[in-house]
């Protein structure tokens, strides 16, 4: 499992070509985090790609689905 925090300048890099280097490795996981606008995206590797498996905007719960139990709150994130 790999979890990305996206900072400004490195959206593109965090989001694209790190999620390609760990799909050509098949991590089994992939959070992405963009605190800017509070979203938590969960992939999973399905075959030789990433599937968007979990994601949550402000609200709700993001969920694994390869660490049985782990569940992150956005709100517990993004709390100011």
């Amino acid at each position: 499992m790999v979890c990305e925090i996206v900072s400004k300048g490195s959206h593109a890099k965090d989001t694209v070509t790190k999620k390609e280097i760990y799909e050509a490795f098949r991590v089994p996981e992939y959070w992405i985090v963009i605190p800017e606008l509070e979203i938590i995206e969960v992939f999973t590797i399905e075959g030789d790609t990433y599937k968007l498996y979990s994601v949550a905007e402000g609200e709700g719960v993001v969920r694994s689905k390869v660490i049985e139990g782990l569940e992150v709150d956005v709100k517990d994130v993004f709390q100011e």
